[in-house]
């Protein structure tokens, strides 16, 4: 990777205090050698591409404006982020990208000193880099606090929560929209370079600031005057909205112009109080494949670059997503009723074709998951039978939307979390560890968890015809390869809920499995003759095979990809509790701890839910059982 004849001045720099010392001149080829390095790294490891690719030449401005990490740099997101890797020490570390003990794909505070603020769910930068403005503030540190946004993050309404706070601030802050979105048309040109440059320099921040304090004794001149001005700028930037909201607003300028976005930054430098700079970038710029399929490109695993990805539909075994999808073409024909939210995640949820057959029942609310929760709670009140289809990490931001305007009011609407329980090279941020043990305790809550494809069909029916709300939580990738029954029946006829499923009678040891963990189960038992039951529903619970299976076996176990703390394994030991049961128990789920980025059965025997790892533990806990008074020895 480090080849010197193709790299010979990124390979020079190993901190952006080496990039400082450049000349200007010589910016545009540390450019063109870091999109390269990134093209190269991420066809070897996979990884968020079009992002990273987009934002090169703001990258390489603004660590050669700023003097980070003094200066706060505090980035949305992280998909953007490699370059900011690349130039902040970690070039060689780019081979271990979202490997087993490797660099994060994300900001990670404990990685580095230029991470200033860990991130991996979106629309947080601005919150962030305005508590670090205002803590540097109040100690007398002079710092600059820079937060860059996407287009997308800027969709949701903590973004906006903190623009209005920090309009409403005298906090010397930078927020730059990176807006991949837009096409650089012809206002992103030479007149809107010289005008940011012009609108963000001196000369004119004396005379706006100057002229404020002269008219500021003589209001309603002073209220003309900044009429006047908002009127002049509108008519050549769109930033009104940003004005209003109490930030002095630059651009739109070309952020692949790098000497335009350089003169610009230093302007904002020596600038007071809240700044807004709109620059438009292009994902995936410099590669072309990713450039007109930027979507594609947003996640890639390992590939030839000089031939791109193979973009053709998988022949394999469906993914979880897949059957969702499926299931949703399948029931709108069905059920005229239906209708789908998602936010911002049609393709990874499987919603691709639904979108394209559906248009006018498919709602994508961009990255604002409370919205998209109580818009479904608003659905459903209508009449209509909502589902939302989310990622478990994701659910988390709608939690209170889900408890006060979902549960409480008992309204009908399915959730379809998808990616629940670990999620491999995403790590931590992106881990669904927590939805099983958040959702058991809200009253009027069905809960579900499929064990396979056909399974999770049938559920997702289940779920829609239930008077009330329910989820679905199921994992990422695919399950055992069952095929599904795609039939009027299995779109009209629901589990019985709370019924649990003995899939295997054995010996002394019962495993109660739930979902995605029933193969695991199945594999054990076969080695130590145990019982097997696929619980299917953690909500409500089958409390009666839980009683009968822990008074006929010596040994109770269960196992789910969930936080054990208040997981499944607990809604057990309540039952045996509630009714008096003095049972061994063995409770084995996901450890304690934020887990780290790895492939998922590197994270699952992490917890030690691989078939070996399972075994031993029953075999140390029912060791000392067993040397007791063994009752069906």
């Amino acid at each position: 990777m480090d080849d010197p004849q193709r790299f010979p001045l990124l390979l020079t720099i190993d901190s952006p205090a080496d990039l400082r010392r450049l000349p200007v001149e010589q910016l545009q080829t540390v450019a063109d050698e870091l999109r390269d390095y990134i093209i190269a790294s991420v066809s070897r490891t996979g990884g968020h591409l079009s992002a990273s690719l987009g934002t090169v030449e703001l990258t390489v401005a603004l660590h050669y404006v700023f003097n980070t990490p003094i200066d706060h740099l505090v980035w949305d997101v992280g998909h953007q982020s490699y370059g900011h890797k690349i130039l902040t020490g970690r070039r060689r570390e780019m081979a271990t990208l979202r490997k087993r003990g490797g660099i994060s794909g994300f900001l990670k505070r404990s990685e580095s000193a230029f991470d200033v603020f860990g991130a991996g769910h979106s629309s947080t930068s601005i919150s962030a880099a305005l508590g670090l403005a205002i803590a540097a503030q109040q100690r007398g540190e002079k710092r600059q606090s820079i937060a860059v946004i996407g287009d997308g993050a800027m969709t949701a309404g903590m973004a906006f929560e903190a623009l209005n706070h920090a309009g409403n601030s005298e906090s010397d802050l930078l927020v730059i929209l990176n807006d991949n979105e837009m096409s650089i048309s012809r206002n992103v040109g030479g007149m809107s370079s010289y005008l940011a440059k012009l609108l963000s320099g001196r000369l004119y921040a004396t005379v706006r600031e100057g002229g404020k304090k002269m008219l500021s004794v003589v209001p309603p001149v002073r209220e003309l005057a900044r009429r006047a001005e908002e009127h002049v700028k509108g008519m050549v930037t769109p930033g009104t909205l940003f004005e209003e909201l109490g930030f002095n607003y630059i651009g739109p300028i070309d952020g692949h112009d790098l000497d335009t976005l350089v003169v610009t930054l230093r302007n904002l430098q020596s600038l007071k109080g809240p700044q807004f700079l709109h620059v438009v970038t292009r994902k995936g710029k410099g590669y072309r494949p990713a450039e007109e399929n930027p979507c594609a490109y947003h996640g890639v695993s390992a590939f030839d670059p000089a031939v791109g990805l193979h973009l053709v539909p998988s022949k394999g075994k469906p993914s979880y997503s897949q059957i969702f999808g499926d299931w949703l073409c399948d029931m709108a024909a069905a059920d005229p009723a239906m209708v789908a939210i998602t936010p911002a995640m049609c393709e990874g949820s499987g919603m691709v074709e639904f979108a394209q057959r559906y248009p006018e029942r498919f709602f994508d609310v961009g990255i604002a998951e409370q919205h998209a929760v109580t818009l479904a709670g608003g659905l459903a009140c209508g009449g209509l039978h909502p589902v939302v289809a989310i990622y478990s990490t994701f659910l988390q931001r709608a939690y209170d939307q889900l408890v006060h305007d979902i549960a409480l009011q008992n309204l009908p609407v399915l959730f379809a979390i998808d990616r629940a329980g670990v999620t491999g090279p995403d790590g931590a941020t992106h881990a669904g560890a927590f939805d099983l043990s958040f959702l058991r305790c809200i009253p009027n809550m069905l809960i579900m968890a499929p064990s396979d494809e056909d399974e999770c069909y049938r559920m997702l029916t289940t779920g829609l015809r239930h008077d009330g709300p329910s989820a679905v939580r199921y994992p990422r990738g695919g399950g055992p390869g069952r095929a599904v029954e795609r039939s009027t029946a299995a779109l009209t006829t629901s589990l019985p809920i709370g019924r649990a499923e003995v899939r295997r009678k054995g010996q002394r040891v019962s495993i109660l499995a739930f979902g995605s963990a029933l193969g695991t189960a199945l594999e054990v038992a076969a080695r130590i003759d145990a019982s097997v039951v696929n619980m299917r529903f953690v909500k409500p619970l089958d409390a009666q095979t839980v009683l009968q299976q822990a008074t006929t076996h010596e040994l109770l176990v269960t196992i789910e990809d969930n936080a054990v703390m208040g997981g499944a394994g607990s809604a057990v030991n309540e039952c045996l509790a509630a009714h008096g049961v003095d049972a061994a128990i063995l409770n084995l789920g996901l450890l304690d701890v934020f887990g780290e980025h790895g492939s998922r059965d590197e994270l699952l025997a992490d917890s030690g839910l691989d078939p070996d790892a399972i075994e031993s533990a029953i075999a140390r806990r029912l060791a000392p059982i067993l040397a007791k008074t063994p009752r069906l020895a």
